[in-house]
């Protein structure tokens, strides 16, 4: 099902949540009526893009990686796990987290592999981009961070790797929130042709199929990049001081590695790691995702993505999709920070 962001609707539904849940949560203003068990964020001095910055910058070791991570929020929080895309970075929540943070969410928001301040512990570590390795490291530095359960939110490459979180590791997954909903890959599907017109969407990874394309986003990586913003969020105007925020992020070494092995092993161009087939293959069985889950896409997103219709089917426990219009692109949290906020708060209230 989709949910068009009719704020008409809004106030009405949360009116009447009120009045059903008033014995268990006191709401401190009708007309700010949320529903039952949602956590109030505090948009009232909200504007997009006033965060420039995350205040607290952590690193931890977790698995294989030194991690580097945001976090805001109260230490005693429910904790919510942010996971940022390709080719973006933590500054894709730099506004949610604060919304998250003022309803009494602790956010975690880390650098994945290849990104920002997160490191190889090891040099010998092969630079892996599969899905399932990312997965791993979330799990890992949940483990480091000792949450033993987390809501998982995120796009691109993070909504990936909460659904793999929530698909394989259900016990540590409260709820999720995925931007252009299931994207757990078939292996052998990803390799039949598509029609020509589909093909053409994924331009950008048969460049980084060809050794001529490595050497190319090695060079010209921030270019590359910005250009991926543009076709991707067509009519987000973003200035060039928010693109370079995001930029520096690609400077880490392991960047290129990492991203160039991640698109080649999804196109079975690649090997992933033995240590990983047994994730592999059950991830290959497409599984069905249990837990509560709201689905989320932009109604301007350029880049490549499923309708909402094609994966509906692929979660079994309470779910409900969330179109966003407004020209919202791909980078939905960035773009629509609110709205995306309001996604996690009501994915992990106590009573649909």
């Amino acid at each position: 099902m989709s949910d068009k962001i009719n704020h008409d609707r809004r106030r009405f539904f949360g009116t009447a949540a009120m009045i059903l849940a008033a014995a268990q949560f006191a709401l401190n203003d009708s007309a700010n009526a949320q529903p039952a068990g949602r956590k109030s964020l505090d948009t009232r001095n909200f504007k997009r893009g006033t965060n420039t910055s995350f205040a607290s910058l952590k690193q931890i070791d977790a698995g294989l990686l030194n991690v580097g991570y945001a976090e805001t929020g109260p230490a005693d929080g429910a904790p919510v796990i942010l996971l940022h895309g390709w080719p973006y970075d933590i500054h894709s929540f730099v506004d949610v987290a604060p919304l998250l943070a003022s309803a009494g969410y602790r956010v975690i928001v880390p650098s994945l592999r290849g990104y920002g301040t997160t490191r190889f512990l090891s040099d010998t570590t092969i630079r892996n981009g599969q899905p399932s390795a990312v997965a791993v490291d979330t799990i890992a530095l949940m483990d480091a961070l000792k949450i033993e359960k987390a809501t998982l939110a995120g796009f691109d490459w993070g909504a990936r790797t909460a659904n793999i979180v929530a698909a394989l590791w259900p016990e540590r997954c409260k709820a999720m929130v995925s931007v252009s909903g299931y994207l757990i890959g078939n292996p052998e599907a990803e390799r039949k042709p598509l029609p020509p017109k589909a093909e053409l969407q994924w331009w950008y990874q048969f460049y980084f199929a060809t050794e001529r394309g490595r050497e190319g986003y090695d060079k010209y990586g921030h270019d590359f990049s910005k250009l991926i913003w543009q076709l991707a969020s067509p009519k987000w105007e973003f200035d060039d001081a928010t693109f370079d925020r995001s930029a520096k992020a690609f400077d880490n070494p392991d960047h290129v590695a990492v991203a160039i092995h991640h698109y080649r092993c999804r196109r079975g161009l690649a090997e992933g790691e033995p240590k990983y087939d047994d994730l592999e293959k059950r991830l290959a069985q497409r599984p069905v995702i249990t837990v509560p889950t709201i689905t989320m896409e932009g109604d301007a997103n350029g880049a490549p993505h499923p309708e909402p219709a094609a994966y509906a089917k692929m979660f079994s426990g309470k779910y409900s999709h969330r179109t966003i219009a407004g020209g919202i692109g791909h980078n939905l949290p960035q773009e629509a920070p609110q709205a995306f906020a309001e996604a996690v708060a009501d994915v992990t209230k106590l009573d649909w």
